[in-house]
């Protein structure tokens, strides 16, 4: 076990950013591979946003309230025996949070406050995890992870910057965070807490992005968006987005190094993937214009890329542009005219398209008094039939006076 920290391998995600799950079902497993169904992944940050590592209140070191040694003991706690002279005890569990759902607890001290590491430092521990029932579930010499990266279970990202370096603690885990309520299988079940044993080996400062070498950075690269993967499967969409983001950020950071053509080509290729599962995470959470931003910077490296296209589309049809989204998907369905995925959206906004229209139709028809006719409105043409004897009456009289004026004044000259 690597600590909620192994990482699946190059997992094809869900292009169409439906959930990964589905993407299992016997159905899906008959069909064909597709140029948009194959060698691409996805990424975000937690779908509860209290379980973002930026949103949890600062961690304090007070110590929860005093409490009597059996009402500890039944809860799990454990309290220094008073001293023979009738000293108050002194609590050792160390509630970080405040909720009492993750607590830490010295058993060998540290080096000092000042060995302490900070967020974004390199740390290596020594791991091992149990089940409540004193199952061992991972046992590691060194695992090194960087710290606040969301690279390993909150659990530790949480604790594990209030340890000294040489310090041992013992840290007690609500399963929020741990694994939650999925587990990992086959060695922790869902809802599951943990206890975990943890000494803290070394901390240094991260490697400069600047210096490192074209392999070194498409290394780093890959191994955060292969984390955000990991969230992404798990539906932890915000947790994704976040290691996604740092991905991005690995790839664009400036260099004092030269590439190579083929570090070059690799690094596009890592950043394109991370871009499509950054549009897919963003689409989970309906944030649609930050999915079309991502979508947008792939097709301004890849302008045929399908993937980017078919999820460029599926954004302006979420926000009702059907017009816009449907010679988009017509774009994707040329690159690969035998996805039935792209036809079956098409057929979906043809049909809500002409639905749009004809809504606006006859809007259109109720502004203007037109609605139900398909020309004058009802009035004009009642009017328009009666007004026409009144204007041949009308005409008539005028001729028939003319007529008696003029014999009077003919009469007259006579």
């Amino acid at each position: 076990m690597a600590s909620d920290g192994d990482s699946p391998g190059d997992v094809s995600l869900d292009w169409a950013a439906a959930s990964l799950v589905d993407l299992t079902l016997p159905e899906l497993a008959k069909t064909s591979t597709s140029m948009i169904d194959s060698g691409e992944d996805f990424e975000v940050l937690d779908d509860e946003e209290e379980e973002d590592m930026n949103g949890l209140p600062p961690l304090e070191d007070v110590p929860t309230s005093r409490k009597t040694a059996a009402a500890d003991e039944a809860q799990g706690s454990v309290l220094e025996q008073p001293a023979e002279g009738g000293t108050e005890a002194v609590e050792e569990w160390m509630d970080i949070l405040g909720s009492g759902l993750l607590k830490k607890k010295v058993l060998v001290a540290g080096q000092g406050r000042k060995t302490r590491p900070v967020k974004n430092q390199n740390v290596s521990i020594r791991l091992k995890a149990t089940l409540v029932d004193g199952t061992v579930v991972e046992e590691n010499p060194s695992l090194t992870f960087t710290l606040g990266d969301c690279d390993v279970m909150q659990a530790l990202d949480l604790c594990v910057q209030l340890m000294e370096v040489g310090e041992t603690a013992l840290i007690q885990s609500d399963p929020k965070y741990c694994h939650g309520s999925q587990g990992r299988s086959p060695d922790i079940p869902p809802d599951a807490a943990l206890t975990l044993e943890v000494e803290l080996l070394t901390t240094q400062d991260a490697p400069d992005l600047e210096l490192l070498s074209g392999k070194a950075k498409v290394e780093l690269a890959n191994h955060k968006r292969e984390r955000g993967n990991f969230h992404y499967q798990r539906a932890d969409y915000v947790l994704a987005i976040n290691s996604y983001d740092i991905a991005l950020k690995v790839i664009g950071s400036s260099s004092k190094v030269e590439f190579s053509p083929e570090e070059e080509a690799e690094l596009l290729d890592v950043k394109v993937k991370c871009l499509n599962n950054l549009a897919a995470s963003q689409l989970k959470l309906d944030h649609y214009e930050a999915a079309l931003r991502s979508c947008n910077q792939v097709l301004e490296q890849q302008p045929d890329n399908i993937k980017a296209l078919f999820r460029k589309g599926k954004v302006l049809a979420q926000q009702g542009e059907y017009s816009e989204a449907i010679p988009i998907l017509k774009a994707a369905l040329k690159l690969e005219p035998s996805n039935k995925t792209i036809h079956m959206e098409l057929s979906k906004l043809a049909k809500k398209h002409a639905d749009q229209k004809s809504v606006e139709t006859e809007m259109y028809r109720k502004m203007l008094g037109t609605a139900g006719s398909s020309g004058l409105p009802a009035k004009c043409k009642d009017k328009s039939s009666r007004a026409i004897p009144w204007k041949w009456l009308f005409g008539a009289t005028a001729v028939a006076l003319g007529g008696v004026a003029l014999s009077v004044v003919i009469a007259a000259r006579n």
